[in-house]
């Protein structure tokens, strides 16, 4: 069996309160410590991180945490930002370049790859987004997403076997690393994603927002 990763992304939602509902989930406490071959790593947003981690390490549940962005400044006098060197201890992984990043906030390659240098310095390992094979991707990510525009959000997901073709032409490119396919990945359908060849795993969007739904998500994973 291959090496599986799953991310999920929780985008801008949940409070706190909510953040430890999820974790504190009846399917996570009694199941996930079953479950092998998946690496799962779990972004919040910001201000969830601290308490998230806690409750983690106090159930000893195997989740690996993940920030959705980094500044791509160090530490200084940038009002707002949040450095990789701030997250040093709290988090592993660093989603760099989600399309919704592209889109809504206007960053381009070169600020994606000062991103990545940042992470880079501060130990952190980056899962980088892109839309298409001809994206350029900078050296020593760890992890690069496939996320057709189309599908993202759209609950219109691409093609399995569409997705294989994009993900097969990523993974020739930069041998070594691990392809992840995002876009509207539910229960239903990501079994027939993970069994592409070139597909490693996904990054899950609006699915991993109920706890039930994405241990279900989990489940399929395994068929």
């Amino acid at each position: 069996m291959k090496q599986l990763y799953l991310v999920a992304n929780w985008k801008s939602n949940k409070t706190i309160e909510e953040s430890i509902t999820w974790i504190q989930s009846t399917s996570w406490r009694t199941n996930l410590k079953l479950k092998e071959g998946i690496i799962f790593i779990l972004c919040p947003p910001f201000i969830a991180l601290a308490t998230l981690k806690d409750e983690i390490q106090k159930a000893n549940l195997p989740i690996l945490l993940g920030v959705q962005n980094i500044s791509q400044f160090g530490n200084g006098a940038y009002t707002g930002e949040v450095s990789a060197g701030m997250l040093k201890g709290l988090v592993e992984y660093v989603i760099i370049g989600h399309s919704e990043r592209r889109k809504y906030f206007s960053e381009t390659d070169e600020m994606l790859f000062k991103k990545v240098e940042q992470a880079k310095l501060a130990g952190l390992k980056v899962i980088y987004c892109v839309e298409s094979s001809t994206v350029s991707v900078p050296l020593q990510v760890d992890l690069i997403a496939y996320e057709p525009i189309a599908a993202i959000g759209s609950g219109k997901p691409e093609n399995p076997e569409d997705a294989e073709r994009v993900c097969k032409q990523i993974k020739e490119k930069h041998t070594n690393i691990p392809i992840l396919y995002g876009g509207s990945v539910t229960p239903d359908n990501i079994a027939m994603y993970l069994k592409q060849p070139s597909i490693d795993g996904a990054l899950v969007g609006g699915s991993s927002l109920d706890p039930e739904r994405f241990f279900h998500l989990i489940e399929a994973s395994f068929v």
